[in-house]
């Protein structure tokens, strides 16, 4: 006798996609929701598991189609590659042809010489233990995490190719790359006949270096761009305009915003910059959204959320319009 099929407990929203913006992946055929979802933090087995699921659920409903991870995402690591697993295998495996999912692999994962950097045998290995951790037969994209110095390049996008043509990813990535390092894998890639999708790097108000010639090469190249972090891990929201809250990030650990980088300085920055969202009728949260946004070779932002209404709150960044000149002078003025 056969089990029964499990009741399903999630339908997705059919308005879904109705208020969603998607813009294409550079010149390739694939197109990402503007607000894209990373589980960097907050997934992982130190995480509540139900608030996880909620945040997943209302994210998709809202039109949220890519979710983002990497090897070593939790904490522990690899742990919110195995909780986003439960929850497709729980919730959303019905919608697994509308999703884009992401990993990643580049930092330190296992011990041993093959457990991080960017050789063949630790890309290879590491996206089977991820396609394991998720219950997945392939990724959309993968990537590789961060440049390797010890490798040839040759062989780390070798890797990439090797990994798209096994069918284990669709499209490759490369993160962290400065502009010259990711003008010679895009080409490399383009020669071995699996182009490169896009590239994820750090960018905020605070976080420039991208205007400094990477931008200029995606652009060329017509290769997509997903900044990571353009909320400068929460410092561009409402939560740190009256200092450093105890339940902050900043609060609890400080293990990657230090609170001796909220300076009053930096903070005095925030502050006009909110009174420039305020004036906009938005969240310093989506003013900050939309100022990565305003470039049209950035496809998509990355964010990160412990909450439901930190999703539907990015949602909203593109609905205030474009940017007044006046309004991107007095950013800048701000930001010098």
């Amino acid at each position: 006798m056969t089990n029964p099929a499990p009741i399903m407990s999630y339908t997705a929203s059919s308005t879904r996609y109705q208020s969603m913006q998607y813009r294409r992946c550079g010149k390739s055929g694939i197109k990402l929701p503007v607000i894209s979802l990373g589980l960097w933090h907050n997934f992982g087995h130190v995480d509540d598991l139900e608030n996880a699921r909620t945040i997943l659920r209302l994210a998709f409903d809202i039109g949220i189609t890519h979710f983002d991870l990497a090897n070593n995402y939790g904490p522990p690591p690899g742990s919110a590659e195995e909780n986003f697993g439960t929850i497709m295998k729980q919730d959303l495996h019905p919608y697994r042809d509308e999703m884009i999912i992401s990993t990643k692999a580049g930092y330190y994962m296992w011990e041993g010489p093959y457990g991080e950097w960017g050789s063949k045998k630790y890309l290879v290995s590491s996206l089977d233990q991820s396609l394991k951790r998720m219950g997945l037969e392939y990724v959309d994209i993968f990537y590789h995490h961060r440049p390797d110095p010890g490798t040839p390049l040759e062989e780390t996008m070798s890797a990439l190719d090797l990994i798209v043509r096994q069918g284990k990813a669709l499209y490759a990535g490369i993160s962290n790359y400065k502009a010259e390092d990711a003008a010679k894998a895009i080409a490399m890639l383009r020669e071995l006949g699996t182009p490169c999708l896009i590239h994820q790097p750090k960018y905020s108000m605070f976080e420039r270096w991208v205007e400094g010639g990477l931008l200029d090469v995606l652009g060329t190249e017509g290769v997509g761009c997903i900044p990571f972090s353009p909320l400068a891990q929460g410092l561009l929201t409402d939560r740190y305009l009256h200092g450093i809250p105890a339940d902050s990030r900043a609060g609890r650990s400080g293990i990657f915003l230090k609170p001796a980088q909220i300076t009053e300085e930096k903070l005095a920055k925030v502050r006009a910059l909110n009174d420039i969202a305020q004036q906009r009728g938005q969240t310093l949260a989506q003013m900050a959204l939309a100022w990565v946004l305003k470039d049209e070779r950035v496809t998509s932002v990355l964010i990160g959320a412990s909450k439901p209404s930190q999703v539907t709150d990015a949602a909203g960044a593109l609905s205030r319009g474009p940017f007044t000149a006046g309004e991107l002078a007095a950013i800048e003025a701000i930001l010098a």
